[in-house]
């Protein structure tokens, strides 16, 4: 049986995701963010030696990074569900927003999170002025206009499609998009300005097995 080695709070709520939607049995180990610094406990260095979540283990196997574990939860259980035919040009679509979601998505949207934590952090009173300055000034000339690229290019992405991939079916680059979506709109100024990523949101919210995977795992809030 898959054991899953689940972070609250985290990107490791798309493997519970996926695991449901598939119907696959398996086991949770919860982990908790350390409430001050946000981290991971330093423990999962046990598991594995980078100490980040999400982790799958299965017989001899421990395998990290959310992209890698998904491809091999779908070559072992999938039986070709959530993933659109080979050669097809929705199969091409899936490969790029599987790659793209950890790719290009993310690193923009965690320089975004970090300027913020820079922005308001406790820091001397005579180098605060420096410190907020720069974080605003970071994130309104670079940060937030590469952000807003992103969107738009996203939501014209979705013109006429309800699914990143293309099809008429969910796959799993929907589900390894989902994170990205989810942490702009709860942290960085995503919101109806973008009505087809909001729709998009509101899909993926919608179906029971993403409702089964929070009860598996615990409150999930970015």
């Amino acid at each position: 049986m898959i054991v899953v080695h689940h972070l609250n709070h985290s990107r490791s709520q798309r493997i519970l995701w996926l695991l449901e939607e598939l119907g696959v049995e398996y086991e949770v180990v919860k982990h908790f963010r350390d409430p001050v610094t946000n981290l991971a406990p330093p423990d999962i260095t046990k598991i594995h030696p980078l100490g980040k979540l999400p982790i799958i283990q299965e017989g001899d196997l421990t395998l990290a990074e959310s992209g890698a574990i998904i491809e091999y939860i779908l070559g072992k259980y999938g039986k070709g569900r959530l993933v659109p035919a080979a050669r097809s040009a929705e199969h091409t679509r899936y490969l790029y927003w599987m790659h793209y979601a950890e790719g290009s998505a993310m690193p923009v949207l965690l320089l975004r999170v970090i300027f913020d934590q820079i922005e308001t952090a406790r820091v001397p009173f005579l180098i605060r002025p420096l410190t907020r300055g720069l974080a605003r000034r970071m994130k309104g000339q670079f940060i937030q206009p590469q952000l807003d690229r992103h969107y738009d290019y996203l939501e014209a992405e979705l013109d006429n499609r309800d699914w990143f991939a293309g099809g008429s079916e969910m796959t799993a680059a929907d589900i390894q998009m989902s994170f990205a979506l989810e942490g702009a709109a709860a942290r960085a100024g995503l919101d109806q300005r973008h009505p087809r990523l909001m729709a998009f949101l509101e899909r993926i919210h919608a179906r029971p097995a993403y409702h089964r995977a929070i009860e598996r795992g615990g409150p999930y809030q970015l």
